[in-house]
């Protein structure tokens, strides 16, 4: 029994067993999604397999686009895109800057850290390091201000040609330096200054018993030293000692005051006797050094260098062991200005006698004589009486007595105490000039 039309496999063409089928108009569109029309109109028609092939419905088989109908493509923006050559290229370019960039600053912070940052290249202008920027008040600003001004003395004599050292006390040319410096020569010398030319000089006056001199050379516009206070010194001050040792001009030296008031007698067999209150310092000191200035923290001369201590036998050469001596400069400046005014230089002296050797008793001088109106006879002091200090400094032996006494200038007012049998006592002496 059929109802018109011929059921075949899927696949077949059905031929119609009746009338024809009547055509019916297309149907309209599908509606919009979510209108609630529904359309007989579906693609996916063919895959249908219960459809009825008599429905009143159109399978709609999509056409290949056409020339210029594809659709435009739509880019995910949160899909990740492909890179552009120029960006390819860019990429490794900055990362190579970056890494440049950062092994220089590391490798330059490194390098500084470890040291080694000292590199120069040629032709550069490197600025001097920290420590080579010296401030003046170093030991060596002290001794660049210094040096200018200290010179090498030479002396001709009949033994040859003696040499020691000096510095210039004034502008127009005076030049202070040690008495045994320039003994024994003919008056004459010559000065090497600090950038090697020299000039002759002539003696302006000595004094043998205090050991200094003064020369003086025609050459104007010279670099005068700055004169200190030995008074005003302590014991440990840092010191510096210039000169030309063993014939080794612009040699510096440093150290510091290892005492004060050493009592010095000092001389050469058959020359006179020299005695002063000395400085002690540590410095090394040698031969050639004697008339040097011997210089304080700030530059100034405290002392003029005379003598050393050894421990060679007469006779031998003597080298420095930390023991050298200079004449105090408040009465090195006080000669000097004697001899530059009168050519010959006062003597201070207390107006009495003190034994020879043996008279000491380990516990004060005693007086052997005292001048009839003499500064000690007019304090009250008579023979006999024993000086246990004198401002305040114990008396030993009695080189002590008479070194001290030098040390101050005629006039000055110091403090005696003594001992008349039992008793002790106290006077005020006032110093006077010897009339030699």
């Amino acid at each position: 029994m059929t109802d018109g039309w011929d059921w075949r496999q899927p696949g077949g063409s059905p031929t119609p067993a009746g009338p024809p089928t009547p055509a019916y108009p297309p149907p309209a569109p599908t509606a919009p999604h979510g209108t609630g029309t529904t359309s007989p109109w579906w693609s996916d028609a063919l895959a249908d397999p219960w459809r009825d092939p008599a429905a009143p419905a159109a399978v709609v088989v999509p056409a290949a686009p056409g020339p210029g109908t594809e659709p435009e493509p739509v880019t995910d923006p949160d899909a990740p895109g492909r890179l552009s050559l120029r960006q390819l290229l860019l990429i490794p370019l900055i990362t190579a800057l970056l890494a440049g960039g950062l092994g220089g600053a590391l490798g330059y912070a490194f390098a500084v850290r470890g040291g080694a940052g000292a590199g120069t290249v040629l032709g550069a202008d490197p600025q001097a390091p920290g420590l080579a920027q010296r401030k003046p008040e170093s030991l060596a600003g002290v001794a660049e201000r210094v040096l200018p001004s200290v010179v090498t003395v030479r002396v001709s004599s009949l033994g040859g040609t003696s040499e020691g050292s000096g510095f210039i006390a004034s502008a127009d040319g005076h030049v202070i330096t040690n008495d045994h410096v320039v003994a024994g020569g003919n008056g004459k010398a010559s000065v090497v200054f600090n950038d090697g030319s020299s000039a002759a000089a002539t003696l302006v006056g000595q004094d043998p018993e205090s050991d200094i001199a003064v020369i003086k050379v025609a050459r104007t516009g010279l670099r005068p030293v700055e004169f200190g206070d030995s008074d005003a010194l302590a014991v440990g001050d840092p010191v510096l000692a210039i000169g030309s040792p063993l014939s080794l001009a612009n040699t510096v030296t440093a150290g510091i005051v290892s005492a004060l008031d050493r009592t010095m007698q000092a001389g050469e067999p058959g020359g006179p006797v020299r005695y002063y209150a000395a400085i002690q310092t540590d410095a090394a000191v040698n031969h050639g050094n004697s008339g040097g200035p011997l210089v304080d923290g700030a530059g100034r001369v405290i002392g003029v260098n005379s003598t050393i201590k050894s421990l060679v036998a007469d006779g031998q050469e003597a080298g420095n062991i930390g023991l050298a001596f200079a004449i105090p400069i408040n009465q090195a400046k006080r000669i000097t200005q004697d001899i530059i005014g009168t050519g010959k230089a006062r003597r201070t002296v207390i107006g009495a006698q003190v034994g020879g050797p043996g008279a000491a008793s380990g516990n004060g001088v005693r007086l052997v004589t005292v001048e009839p109106s003499g500064p000690a006879a007019d304090a009250g002091l008579k023979a006999g009486d024993v000086i246990l200090k004198l401002n305040g400094r114990p008396m030993t032996e009695p080189t002590d007595l008479i070194a001290l006494v030098r040390k101050f200038a005629p006039g000055s007012v110091v403090t005696v105490e003594y001992r008349r049998g039992s008793d002790r006592l106290n006077a005020s002496v006032t110093l006077a000039a010897d009339a030699k």
